[in-house]
């Protein structure tokens, strides 16, 4: 059997703190909770790894080192209510929920979602909340959020969920143009957004957030 825990203990020690995420509760955080749960039955081998790990259909547990500067940049507080957007199987919604009050875990997909919130109850997160639906529709009944993490590339965002990030809040996601990708971080001030560049990073685009293409007669 694996020794997870000394897995764990590296990957915080050779991917998370060398990218200068050093607080305290982000590093208890990927300490505590096991990635290996989280990922598809027979990738628990490859969990640790430095790289996305593929779930299938586009969709990605972000690396680990991208998964702890995004929060790291959204600097949440314990009092907090974060909405986490393509959820996949839970994994950086236990690791938010842990620095944070709670955790809406969106996900389009049935079967990630239903598993997700498996998951979740078998490792004893509960402060988590699963809910399947449209990743661009956010989820409207849990709003305004204090900061919105975007599990995966985008190209555009919808006014709709942009609309449930509370005034003062911040959103953080991957912004992409072709095999580039660049972390951003939104502030909403006076309802608006003001990004800036966070770091370097990559992501498959999630379908929602694509660049609609348009048509020139």
């Amino acid at each position: 059997m694996p020794d997870f825990t000394t897995r764990r203990r590296m990957m915080v020690d050779t991917q998370i703190r060398p990218s200068d995420v050093t607080r305290f509760p982000i590093i208890e955080a990927f300490l505590r909770i096991p990635r290996e749960a989280f990922v598809p039955v027979g990738k628990q081998e490859v969990a640790y790894g430095d790289d996305n790990l593929d779930l299938g259909d586009g969709r990605v547990v972000l690396a680990p080192r991208t998964l702890a500067k995004m929060l790291d940049a959204l600097d949440l507080q314990p009092s907090e209510l974060l909405l986490v957007v393509g959820a996949g199987l839970g994994y950086s919604a236990a690791v938010a929920g842990q620095i944070c009050q709670a955790v809406v875990a969106l996900e389009s997909d049935p079967d990630l979602s239903r598993d997700a919130e498996a998951i979740l109850a078998e490792q004893e997160v509960y402060n988590v909340a699963t809910v399947e639906g449209a990743l661009a529709e956010g989820v409207q009944a849990h709003s305004p959020y204090d900061a919105i993490l975007i599990e995966g590339a985008v190209e555009q965002l919808s006014d709709v969920l942009v609309s449930q990030i509370k005034d003062g809040g911040r959103i953080i996601a991957i912004f992409t143009q072709g095999a580039l990708g660049t972390v951003r971080i939104g502030y909403k001030i006076a309802g608006k957004l003001t990004w800036r560049f966070a770091f370097d990073a990559g992501a498959p685009v999630l379908q929602e957030f694509a660049q609609t293409e348009s048509f020139v007669l």
